[in-house]
């Protein structure tokens, strides 16, 4: 394999603890030159653990870290080929915009001209051409972050290590910026490697998703794949909104199911299950109406709404069904019509296609 066609990153097998706490437990995954690649999960998951392994900054305590074909073991924070924007940025308040970004490259005792050239292509790839005297205090959340992130891209590292980079913005700007960066990535061409605890931000951005959980990884794939074909249950619920129906699974001939579920009776799918099992569905998968669906393909049960919460795109529709826990819909605000469609108390029929249900076994 030549150099070249190498994943630029590989962890092998990696474990860390702290006390009695598995932060890393045998993790192993590459990860591919030019990739935007996010690392996600819940609080105390072992995702920031791993990122600053990556960066030298923690060590571990088994297995291997490759970077760029080197072994890291040996390899101090400042000599490998990463650098690192933490979720504060830390930009130095006494510093200008363009002496924060040449910092880095002054520590290396760059020449005077390579620094200043380099900062200004810096500033640009940015959009922060022009306001290199400023101080940091002189410009805005958003304007900072981008401080931090060409800080780091000025030392042209093979690969961008973002402790949740866009935490610290308002909602709006934190949106906007997900667009910015997922385009920064795509026009310097490195690897990106981003940890964040918000699904719906390494959904927009990443390529590829590592979901962890208690130290491990618990499925690696591409965002679609995660959303639409969730391996586990733990991976269903974290990744967006969900409903779940516990059931029994029967064997049929044929690689089919029959499945006894507690809210939606009796249903018969493709599969292989023997015994307890959940199916689950999307909100937006389901479907609102006055009246029950005569297509064929559908599941559809009755129930009544008993809350609804406009987004303003969408609008989220609890139904409360007989045998089984409330069901969640989401439906879209096509019309400025200023009544809604629905209200609480509605009788109403919920309905979605038998092939957007998923079975999940563990």
């Amino acid at each position: 394999m030549r150099p070249s066609d190498e994943p630029i990153i590989r962890i092998e097998n990696v474990s860390k603890t702290f006390g009695s706490v598995r932060a890393a437990d045998r993790v192993s995954l590459s990860i591919e030159r030019g990739e935007f690649f996010a690392l996600i999960g819940p609080s105390g998951c072992g995702k920031t653990t791993l990122l600053r392994m990556l960066a030298g900054f923690e060590t571990p305590g088994e297995g291997r870290i490759i970077v760029a074909g080197q072994d890291m073991a040996t390899v101090p924070p400042n000599k490998r080929p990463v650098n690192m924007v933490f979720q504060s940025y830390a930009v130095f308040p006494h510093m200008s915009v363009a002496e924060n970004i040449g910092y880095g490259l002054r520590m290396e005792n760059r020449p005077a001209k390579e620094i200043a050239a380099r900062t200004e292509e810096a500033l640009a790839l940015v959009k922060l051409s022009g306001l290199g005297n400023r101080r940091p205090d002189e410009i805005s959340g958003g304007q900072r972050q981008r401080v931090a992130l060409a800080r780091a891209l000025v030392k042209r590292p093979q690969v961008l290590l973002l402790d949740e980079p866009l935490s610290a913005l308002d909602a709006r700007l934190r949106d906007a910026m997900r667009l910015e960066l997922a385009h920064l990535q795509k026009t310097v061409g490195i690897t990106f490697v981003i940890v964040t605890h918000d699904q719906s931000e390494a959904l927009s951005m990443a390529d590829r998703i590592a979901v962890m959980n208690e130290g491990r990884i618990l499925q690696l794939a591409p965002p679609q794949t995660l959303y639409e074909a969730p391996g586990n249950r733990f991976v269903a619920e974290f990744i967006g909104k969900i409903n779940f129906f516990e059931g029994n699974a029967i064997p049929l001939p044929q690689n089919r199911l029959r499945i006894l579920t507690e809210g939606i009776g009796e249903v018969e799918m493709q599969g292989a299950a023997n015994g307890p099992v959940t199916l689950a569905v999307r909100p937006e998968k389901i479907q609102l109406s006055r009246h029950e669906s005569s297509a064929s393909g559908l599941i559809c049960v009755q129930g009544a709404v008993s809350e609804t919460s406009y987004h303003g795109g969408a609008s989220s529709v609890l139904v409360k069904i007989a045998g089984g826990k409330p069901l969640l819909a989401e439906i879209s605000n096509v019309s400025r019509a200023q009544s809604p469609l629905i209200s609480r108390g509605d009788k109403v029929w919920c309905a979605w296609r038998r092939d957007d249900m998923l079975l999940l076994t563990e």
